[in-house]
């Protein structure tokens, strides 16, 4: 088994690609969560149903992530898909 892991390592393993990986990853995760958070918004329709969401947001909600000089009791979410 040593010797499979060390041929692994000498042939398919750079230590220089290391850091690129790694930005990657953060960045499709991060991509990732966003497309995610922003799927859940009320702008976006998944069913007929309730054709405009945006007009169900309350007023003392808020659907935005982050709210400067903004008093809202709770954020606004989507209740089913």
């Amino acid at each position: 088994m040593s010797t499979g892991l060390r041929y692994i390592r000498k042939h398919f393993f750079a230590i220089e690609a290391l850091p690129i990986v790694g930005i990657v990853s953060v960045v499709c995760g991060g991509g990732s969560w966003y497309l995610y958070r922003i799927s859940q918004g009320p702008n976006i329709v998944w069913t007929r149903a309730n054709p405009q969401p945006w007009n169900s947001i309350k007023e003392d909600e808020t659907p935005k992530i982050m709210t400067i000089h903004q008093a809202a009791k709770h954020g606004w979410h989507r209740e089913k898909l």
